[in-house]
């Protein structure tokens, strides 16, 4: 049995801004898994809400889309 050498780290480091960035990002997409995770759970032991409680899709997308034309900025 031949001895291959240990697989070297070629992992490129990140410069401190990039990294931080790369955190800052880790720390939303586990928030936002939180959330999801309590939503889902609050369904678990209570149940869906009343329909009359809920919004329906079609104004969160135009809400959204409200939103996200909001931030683009104007094209002359």
């Amino acid at each position: 049995m031949s001895e291959q050498p240990a697989f070297a780290d070629t992992r490129q480091l990140l410069e401190p801004a990039a990294a931080d960035a790369v955190r800052a990002y880790a720390a939303r997409t586990r928030a936002n898994a939180d959330h999801y995770a309590a939503v889902l759970e609050d369904i678990a032991a209570n149940g869906l809400p009343a329909v009359e409680d809920c919004t329906p899709w079609e104004e969160l997308r135009e809400a959204h889309l409200a939103r996200l034309a909001a931030q683009r900025p104007a094209v002359a």
